[in-house]
Parts: structure tokens; sequence; C-alpha cells
């Protein structure tokens, strides 16, 4: 599996919301969930989570969408108690980021 790197950036992506429910199943630290995706962008996301999860953590996610299946590398960027994590994305698989791209093109329409 390859990964391509994804540049620094501070919400330089437009950011799309998920009224119609995207979902990932995500891996941080010794935990694994599926949680409901509440917006999205080219560079990060904003998972649902009650449970705490330290800023600074590395996750892996795989969403599993009509465009077809996309994995990414994240960190953790901050948290809000109860509510739950932003994550910027580090690295997407090879191959994985014309998907993301035709994801965020169904949401912002």
């Amino acid at each position: 599996m390859l990964l391509q790197t994804v540049p620094n950036s501070r919400r330089h992506n437009a950011r799309a919301e998920t009224p119609e429910g995207v979902w990932v199943y995500w891996s941080c630290g010794r935990r694994d969930d599926i949680s409901r995706v509440r917006n999205l962008s080219l560079g990060g996301l904003f998972i649902e989570t009650r449970e705490p999860v330290v800023v600074g953590t590395k996750a892996k996610l795989d969403f599993l969408v009509q465009e077809g299946q996309i994995g990414v590398e994240a960190l953790v960027r901050h948290t809000h108690s109860g509510r739950g994590v932003g994550v910027k994305f580090t690295a997407v698989r090879d191959g994985d980021r014309p998907h993301l791209g035709a994801l965020l093109n169904r949401l912002m329409r």
C-alpha cells in the first residue's frame, strides 16, 4: 500500500458538511471505532465520538463510500469533549485521492 504525503495546511480547503451521513472506520492508539463524519475537506475531517482522544495521536481512517474505498493516515489536531475530534490528514493511500475528491464534489452540490 503506497501513501501520498498531504501538504501542511491550516484549513486551506473548503469543508463540506455531511448531512447524508458519511461514516469512517478509524484506529487511534489501541482503539478501533466506527464514527459519523460531521464535515470533511481534502485536508481533514471532524469525527463524532464521546470517547476522549489525545491531541497529537496518530490515526488511520478507512471510508467505504459510493465513490470507492478511501484510506488515510491522520493526526488528531483538536478535541471537543463529548462531541468529537478534528483530524488533519497526513497521507492518503495511493490512488484514493480521486475518490476523496469525488466524495467532496458530491457533498458540496
